[in-house]
């Protein structure tokens, strides 16, 4: 017999306790039917008179059990066999009442491990877009996110280029990039920029938290970044396989498998992408191979680990860059034939989690990246024909680097009130190697040194290390009032060990200056920031925020000698510091309408710019990298949307009018500067306003979705160069400045399910657009980068 047994003889229940040996007859006084607590194999009843009985057992998860027992003898033996019985429930479903409209969500105010409360921040829901997956078309997927400047010269997807607020986009290097919390990016101190972006059909959602997430991961000043992979099976069974299969304009030819499990207390997604074709110039192909997998296992209720490993690899040709004069007359010429680009990314993650009470949850993540880039080609002025004779130029860099990051969350109680404390610590090495000489004249994508001993250019070694201590707490007042305050000190140690070599020449390409300099730098600071947040939630509907969080930003070491005739760096470069600032409100309207509103402010001190510089030998201008100015930012980032169909008809209508708008107000300038070519000038990649609106139509299964960007001029370096005094555009020879034309786009999309079948396809710039938003100083230029032109998508999925 086990626990929980409920002995009846007579109709009548004894509940004492059952100890082997234990005896109950007549003389005993029956009690209520309850049960006893212990494990035992035997029992006795005695003092029982002859005759018949019946023995009546219940036990929990078992079968009751009933026997008629005959006591004609002084003992008589019962042997008992209870036999395990279950039941099969009806599956019951629990749907939490939808409070966002459309495919974004603001993420909770405690959210695994990662306190919200009081910042800005959007969560988009990627499964949920109408989208170009197959390219990763981010003008589609950050459609809803206002304020962000996005760089759309890669047509295939492979790199992401998004900045916001005066933020450089160039690969994403000023937001702190993650992939299901660990870092992606080739170095986070001395390299924050991102050659690896996760294939969009992997992505489950996309979490972006604006400056004040410098308080928790990391001091960049665009704030976090971060990808949430699909984790398991997106219905509720045991297993799921997705195979899609898309073609498009320019040979696209892209092909994903992905496999999902979720049984017992095992959990996990993997996925493979492989991924050909051209832009839509000539020499642009590419193809790109992609890869991982997500491992979730289930130790106990309170405990889980998960192992994570991703791999990128992609070859990509460059078509390079055009002047002004050459977009204007034909914007799909190349004049680079022997430009090439080639990636391999690996990322390694695994993490603990542990919840100590219901109240405690906490969480160790170790992470690394093994990776490489090799950029080939010819960097000189684009405004020059390259002779297809000279040695191409090569770039490699190595990256490795590997860390923990360990967070703890405590709920406690106060004065009736629910508060929260988050303390983390973060441990962080790099090394990274950057090396640059000569390579081969052909037009193969050859990566090898001519002269590996002794290059033409530099050979650096950059190690890093960082220790990071933060905390934040959020305490609350009263019914729906609550102020966040936090604070984050840092240890940052980067070094740069090798040497570079310098060339001069003069007009007539003879050299008249050629030195190596060798170098050895340290570079070790501490740094403490702060910053508070203040929530007001009146109701579920209306949430008001503010929030004001210092930033700082170390300097890129790994590309501080770069041997390029457009583009020279400042030796004495500083750190960038300063402020992010958000006041805004965000809610629901009867349950309709979605929103965000808000006004914000970024304050740079030391910024970082690029200013035309003259060589006084040569007489040819070329970018100069510095510490320009300070600057300020500010302006207004607004976002709504609402079903329109809602509005007027019932919930429960399979008609759905999704309707949509953001846009952004940015007043950026440089201030207190004592260089008169910059003091009160535009900041770059700054569009003053921009415009992103759209609507979805979708009945039952079926869903058509049109969208339409605006982005009004802006300029591409800190003088403003490519205006005169009388605001005329002006041409400047090379094209790595001067104005980024204003310029619209629209996007069409159609999808159609049906059983385990998905239909997808779309026409991306519509109208044909011809505009540019990139002016590059290297890679993959110099010069314009053209956008894609016109250009048509097709996806057949089947899911099981």
């Amino acid at each position: 017999l086990k626990d929980n047994v409920s002995f009846t003889v007579k109709g009548e229940c004894f509940s004492d306790s059952l100890f082997v040996g234990d005896y109950y007859g007549p003389n005993r006084v029956p009690q209520d039917c309850s049960t006893y607590t212990g494990y035992r194999s035997d029992a006795y009843i005695g003092n029982v008179p002859y005759g018949t009985y019946t023995l009546h057992l219940q036990y929990l998860g078992f079968a009751d059990y009933t026997q008629t027992v005959s006591v004609n003898q002084a003992n008589v033996n019962v042997k008992i066999d209870l036999k395990p019985t279950t039941k099969k429930l009806k599956t019951v479903k629990v749907k939490a009442e939808k409070k966002e409209v459309g495919s974004t969500r603001q993420m909770k105010s405690i959210e695994g491990v990662v306190i919200s409360q009081g910042k800005k921040n959007e969560v988009i829901k990627v499964a949920d877009l109408d989208a170009n997956k197959a390219t990763n078309q981010a003008r589609q997927i950050y459609a809803k996110t206002p304020g962000l400047n996005i760089w759309e010269s890669d047509g295939a997807g492979i790199q992401l280029g998004i900045g916001g607020r005066g933020l450089n986009p160039s690969r994403t290097s000023n937001f702190n990039t993650r992939q299901n919390g660990y870092d992606i990016s080739a170095d986070a101190l001395g390299y924050p920029e991102s050659y690896y972006t996760p294939p969009a059909e992997a992505i489950k959602e996309i979490q972006l938290i604006r400056g004040a997430a410098s308080l928790q991961f990391g001091t960049q000043f665009g704030g976090l970044l971060n990808f949430v992979l699909h984790d398991g099976p997106t219905t509720d069974k045991p297993f799921e396989f997705i195979l899609r299969h898309s073609i498009g304009s320019f040979g696209l030819h892209n092909t994903f498998v992905s496999a999902a499990m979720n049984k017992n207390d095992h959990r996990g997604y993997a996925f493979f992408q492989h991924k050909v074709g051209n832009e839509w110039r000539p020499n642009s192909e590419f193809k790109v191979y992609t890869g991982g997998f997500n491992y979730n296992y289930k130790i106990n209720q309170k405990a889980f680990v998960i192992l994570e490993f991703t791999k990128m690899y992609y070859l990509a040709q460059q078509p390079g860059g055009l002047t002004d004069k050459e977009f204007y007359q034909d914007a799909s010429q190349s004049k680079r034939t022997r430009n090439w680009f080639e990636v391999d990314w690996n990322l390694a993650s695994t993490s603990f989690n542990y919840g100590l009470t219901g109240k405690t949850r906490f969480k160790t993540q170790f992470f690394g990246l093994l990776a490489s880039r090799k950029a080939l080609g010819t960097l000189g002025n684009i405004s020059r024909v390259d002779d297809l004779q000279e040695e191409r130029n090569l770039i490699t860099g190595e990256f490795k680097n590997f860390g923990n990051e360990s967070r703890i969350v405590h709920l406690y109680n106060v004065a009736g009130y629910q508060w929260a404390a988050l303390l983390g610590t973060r441990y962080y090495q790099g090394y990274n190697k950057s090396e640059q000489g000569g390579a081969d004249a052909t037009d193969q994508a050859n990566f090898v040194f001519n002269n590996p001993i002794n290059l033409e250019g530099s050979s650096y070694e950059f190690p890093s290390r960082n220790i990071s201590v933060f905390g934040e707490n959020i305490f609350k007042f009263g019914k729906g009032f609550s102020i966040t305050p936090g604070a984050r000190y840092e240890y940052i140690s980067t070094n740069a060990k090798g040497s570079y070599r310098e060339q001069i020449t003069n007009l007539a390409d003879s050299v008249i200056f050629d030195t190596t300099y060798t170098e050895d730098r340290t570079n070790n600071r501490h740094l403490l920031i702060g910053g508070i947040g203040v929530n007001y939630k009146f109701n579920d509907t209306l949430d008001l925020y503010a929030n004001i969080s210092q930033n700082y930003r170390s300097i890129n070491f790994t590309d501080m000698q770069i041997q390029n005739s457009n583009f020279r760096i400042d030796p004495n470069l500083q750190d960038e510091t300063g402020f992010n600032a958000d006041v805004g409100a965000r809610g629901v309207i009867f349950k309709k309408v979605n929103y965000d509103v808000s006004l914000f402010a970024l304050f740079y001190n030391n910024r970082i710019g690029e200013i035309d510089t003259v060589n006084q030998s040569t007489f040819i201008t070329y970018r100069y990298r510095t510490n320009v100015a300070s600057a300020l930012t500010k302006g207004v980032e607004a976002y709504g949307e609402t079903d329109v169909w809602k509005l007027f008809f019932p919930d429960t209508s399979k008609i759905s009018l999704r309707v949509f708008a953001n846009f952004a107000i940015n007043d950026a300038r440089y201030v207190n500067s004592s260089n008169s070519a910059i003091n009160n000038k535009k900041v770059e990649f700054v569009p003053p306003y921009t415009l992103k609106t759209g609507l979805t139509f979708s009945y039952k299964n079926a869903s058509i979705s049109y969208q339409y960007a605006y982005v009004q001029e802006h300029f591409s370096d800190a003088t403003n160069a490519g205006k005169d005094i009388n605001d005329n555009v002006v041409f400047i020879p090379n094209a790595v400045v001067g104005v980024i034309p204003s310029y619209s786009v629209m996007d069409l999309s159609l999808k159609y399910e049906i059983k385990m079948f998905r239909i997808e396809a779309g026409v991306n710039n519509l109208g044909n657009q011809t505009y540019f938003s990139r002016r590059a100083t290297g890679y993959p230029g110099p010069g314009i980068i053209p956008a894609a032109t016109r250009n048509y998508y097709f996806t057949l999925q089947l899911k099981l």
